[in-house]
């Protein structure tokens, strides 16, 4: 068994250290990482909560996860991990369904109910929340972020730090004419996507530009 830290101790991170218990033959959950300061001192689940300095130091030959949320964020959070020299964890709920024709990156997260089908790429430290369907011919670039019951259907290719709000559809794209969907770009809950999108924020049935990135 190896011991497993997990980077954020919100919400989502207690989230994940439910996932993680689900995994209790293969992880052994030890620690919380926190950056704010405000968490010094506290456990979370009966679980310390520490800095990345202290928790190194405890613990060097941890893996680690993040749950953070925000794709950015957590992609800060991986740097820092990867510069203490720790290593990195990948954590798929046993109640996940998927064929042997899916490649998982590391720091992965996918939570309970999720089901992926053929020929999915996901890249690394990709979070994929609650019931989530994963549709064939898909792609997933680092640091996407799927919340709960997204659902894709095939040929379609999320970029870097890609956020998609709860509940959002995507309808299907085809060999010769995918659905892209841009680095950074925001899908709002609920939206529906029917045509390739880069950049900002969308919402609304189809989605439709809410706010354009500076």
């Amino acid at each position: 068994m190896k011991k497993l830290a997990i980077y954020g101790a919100g919400g989502m991170g207690r989230s994940v250290a439910w996932l993680a218990e689900s995994l209790k033959d293969q992880w052994d959950l030890v620690c919380f990482i926190e950056d704010d300061p405000s968490f010094k001192g506290q456990t979370m689940h009966g679980i310390p909560v520490m800095d990345i300095a202290s928790a190194a130091l405890a613990f060097p030959d941890i893996a680690v996860v993040s749950s953070i949320g925000s794709p950015r964020d957590r992609e800060a959070s991986m740097v820092k991990v990867q510069a203490a020299g720790l290593s990195i964890g990948t954590l798929i709920h046993p109640e996940t369904k998927m064929s042997r024709w899916v490649d998982i990156g590391k720091g992965t997260v996918i939570c309970a109910g999720c089901t992926l089908t053929t020929e999915v790429r996901i890249g690394r430290n990709v979070q994929i929340n609650l019931h989530c369907t994963i549709g064939h011919d898909t792609a997933y670039e680092d640091y996407a972020t799927l919340a709960p019951g997204v659902h894709v259907n095939g040929h379609v290719h999320l970029g870097k730090r890609v956020y998609v709000g709860t509940g959002a559809v995507f309808v299907n794209g085809s060999e010769k004419n995918p659905i892209v969907i841009g680095d950074d770009t925001i899908i709002g809950a609920g939206a529906v996507v029917t045509r390739s999108l880069s950049g900002g924020t969308w919402g609304g049935v189809p989605a439709k530009p809410l706010r354009k990135r500076r």
